[in-house]
């Protein structure tokens, strides 16, 4: 019996120590954050989400921030290469900062995206799809004016993300014979797209004068959708019933759709869950898995005036 019990204590002494021991190597992981952009909301939302996750998982969390200095980050990943991290994570284009990407590779350490883009040097890249918002975006936009009617789209093709949005729009808008796209309209976007949305689209007013000529406004992100806002109040003319959609649900857009006016709709991007589902592809590394997909979706949510100001 005494052999029995104590056999027994060292199996349980045994668990706790290795229980110990692996809590103790989850505690010593250190991590690099490297962003340029550390002044802008999005990349604040991710990094609350991101550093969340790494203090429950108790990892050493290194933020680095270049502020907007895009080559700098490839001397900061070689400095996080000579550190020895455990795990690196990025939120810029990867194909600008190659060089670094390939001293991580190199050294063996973990690279992923945080937002950043997909690319083969990265382990993993955890984004928004942009396919399925622009596709729900689209949906709703044509069940809004059953299916039918005179539409002016935004878009910015210089900018694959953008670009896939307005792809996808197209898609959507081509399998209604009864919806025309009338103008399809790329701004100035040195201001983010505002003043020169207002001025494009208060032109097409003008060119449009008669109500109903003008059915919807379909934009792929939330900018110009704010600048045809402006033209159509300015024109006098919200009591058309002309819909606004934009992507992004950015705080002036959700004030705007809040008010119950023409812009009606836009598609949030979960940045905290984009932070979280990061910590989680980076857990799943230091355990030794392999992550298989080169990009992971975290989905976007729907903003009408239901919701808007709830978010």
């Amino acid at each position: 019996m005494y052999r029995l019990i104590k056999s027994a204590g060292l199996a349980v002494a045994a668990i706790l120590l290795t229980a110990i021991s692996i809590q103790a190597a989850l505690a010593q992981h250190k991590i690099t954050l490297i962003t340029p952009n550390m002044t802008q909301p999005d990349t604040q939302y991710s990094l609350e989400g991101f550093q969340d996750a790494a203090m429950k998982n108790g990892w050493e969390v290194n933020v680095v921030d270049t502020a907007g200095d895009i080559p700098a980050i490839i001397s900061r990943l070689e400095d996080a290469v000579s550190q020895n991290v455990d795990a690196i994570v990025i939120d810029v284009n990867p194909t600008r900062i190659t060089a670094g990407l390939e001293a991580a590779k190199t050294a063996g350490i973990p690279v992923v995206g945080m937002d950043a883009g997909m690319d083969k040097l990265l382990a993993t890249n955890v984004t928004s799809n942009g396919y399925a918002m622009a596709a729900r975006m689209s949906s709703y936009l044509t069940d809004r004016i059953d299916g039918q009617g005179r539409l002016v789209m935004f878009v910015f093709d210089a900018f694959p993300p953008v670009q896939i949005r307005g792809i996808i729009g197209d898609a959507v808008f081509g399998t209604f014979p009864d919806i025309k796209v009338i103008e399809r309209i790329t701004p100035d976007v040195s201001d983010g797209g505002i003043a020169d949305s207002r001025a494009k689209m208060t032109a097409l007013l003008a060119a449009n004068p008669d109500p109903g000529a003008i059915s919807a406004v379909w934009a792929a992100w939330d900018q110009p959708a704010l600048g045809a806002l402006q033209a159509i109040e300015d024109a006098g003319r919200s009591n058309e019933g002309i819909v606004i959609v934009g992507m992004d649900a950015s705080p002036e857009a959700q004030n705007a759709i809040a008010s119950g006016g023409s812009f009606e709709a836009s598609m949030a991007q979960d940045f905290v869950g984009i932070g979280t589902a990061t910590a989680d592809a980076v857990a799943r590394l230091l355990n030794g898995k392999t992550i298989k997909e080169p990009v992971i979706y975290v989905p976007a949510i729907l903003v009408t005036a239901a919701n808007a100001m709830a978010r």
